[in-house]
């Protein structure tokens, strides 16, 4: 059986500290098995490991998360790289050829497709495996996986079975309702329906007998070339919702979407992740600060204050799952992201009136990794080294960099930095436009930087 997680999101519903590069599978705010803070996605990693899943696990993502994958995960994770952000349908089209016409998987194997930030407990995993047998032992078309609900819950949606029995370990799928009233949901419940948890399971040849039908394409560089046209659906809508044979199987332990501020709480050991302090008047209140600066909690019960560099929440938890909304009119980039290399903060930003640009970043590179070697045809930069040491490489001759040193870098200059230890410096960006665009790498390896360049003298 292969495995792909599906990692998306736009990074609104716990804003500040989620953005368009940073969703919520990656904030470090839960507690790991070793004390440290891990992310959603590196606790599903973990559990993947444990159930004996992970080899044959891939992710499946847009190119504006591969590098926080890599940095929390590893190099070594299969990524399927999506070349636009589109829905579920096409990311896992895309994987299924994918696996057909690059992995040279058989057909015949078991292919499921599973949400990368589950809040799950290890058996989940463990059940995930007995769906290869349901769908290897059955006429079944698709399988999912349904958690047996705890109570009437409208956030979700529910898989009714044909008949309310609990002998079988799989049941046969009646139809879906998406969201119910709570009333309905209760309703639902006494049928022996189930919350749909996103997980499904098909035979490959499924998958690439729906593409050929459609007139798809079912090679992977094909399929990526035309990845525009495919239809911006969910999986649901597009391939379940026309699914005769479909087949459930029952999950009856813990799951839980950690998709807003209330929920995600709920789940964290402390109350101050960060510089805070609270009074005892602050009942189930929460903070959670990424800056280098204290926040002060008076007096707020069930409460929420979350600040990072993209800016401040202040809200009841209840109220929080609105946020999604109060900021859905709020456009700009993003103020931290987490790279394959380290990390960076924007500090300042600023536009003149003669359009010339000035954005001030604080980056941290570490220990051993590198930045590319590249160039940029819009803008000069100056860095200047404030921890640590490495080499720099400007124009193919490569140097020793200490605390102090400043390194002008000219509009069309190439130039990369490798860490020999962990290593942080002040990057002043002017140009007519500052993009991530205005890139142009040359070498991503350090080792092809040293074998392109020269070592300076003295």
């Amino acid at each position: 059986m292969k495995l792909v997680l599906l990692s998306g999101g736009s990074g609104k519903r716990l804003w500040p500290l989620s953005n368009d590069a940073r969703s919520k599978q990656f904030l470090k705010v839960l507690e790991g098995k070793n004390g440290e803070k891990e992310s959603m996605v590196q606790r599903v990693w973990g559990q993947l490991g444990e159930a004996g899943l992970q080899e044959n696990s891939m992710i499946a993502t847009s190119k504006a998360q591969m590098d926080m994958l890599q940095s929390q995960l590893g190099q070594d994770v299969s990524i399927i790289t999506e070349p636009e952000r589109r829905d579920t349908f096409p990311a896992i089209a895309l994987a299924a050829a994918y696996l057909y016409s690059i992995q040279g998987v058989e057909l015949d194997e078991v292919v499921t497709i599973l949400p990368v930030d589950p809040y799950v407990d290890d058996q989940f995993f463990h059940r995930i495996k007995d769906i290869e047998e349901a769908l290897s032992s059955t006429e079944t078309d698709i399988g999912l996986v349904g958690v047996t609900p705890t109570y009437p819950s409208e956030k979700y949606g529910y898989i009714v079975p044909e008949s309310h029995s609990q002998e079988s370990s799989s049941l046969t799928v009646s139809y879906f309702r998406e969201k119910p009233s709570e009333k309905e949901a209760a309703a639902l419940i006494e049928k022996g329906a189930l919350w749909n948890c996103g997980v499904f399971a098909f035979k490959l040849d499924y998958m690439i007998s729906f593409l050929e039908e459609k007139g798809l394409p079912i090679q992977y560089e094909e399929l990526i070339k035309q990845y525009s046209i495919l239809p911006k659906n969910s999986f649901d809508y597009e391939v379940v919702e026309k699914t005769k044979n479909i087949a459930a199987i029952p999950y009856d332990g813990y799951w839980k979407d950690l998709g807003t501020w209330n929920t995600l709480t709920e789940e964290m050991t402390t109350n101050i992740i960060g510089k805070g302090k609270m009074c005892e008047a602050s009942t189930h209140t929460h903070i959670v600060n990424e800056l280098d600066i204290p926040v002060a909690v008076l007096g707020l019960r069930n409460t929420v204050v979350a600040v990072s560099p993209d800016g401040i929440l202040v809200t009841e938890k209840e109220a929080s799952p609105k946020v999604k909304d109060a900021i859905k009119d709020l456009v700009q980039r993003p103020m931290f992201e987490e790279r394959r290399w380290g990390w960076y903060r924007v500090l300042d930003y600023t536009k003149q009136e003669s359009g010339n640009e000035i954005l001030t970043k604080r980056i941290g590179v570490a220990k051993g990794k590198n930045l590319s070697y590249q160039l940029h045809l819009k803008r000069s930069e100056v860095w200047t080294i404030i921890k640590g040491e490495g080499e720099f490489a400007l124009n193919d001759e490569i140097r020793k960099v200490e605390p102090g040193d400043v390194l002008e870098i000219p509009v069309g200059a190439k130039h990369g930095i490798k860490a020999n230890e962990d290593l942080e410096f002040i990057e002043v960006q002017q140009g007519s436009e500052l993009i991530e665009e205005d890139i142009i790498r040359i070498y991503m390896n350090w080792e092809e930087v040293e074998g392109a360049c020269a070592f300076a003298k003295g």
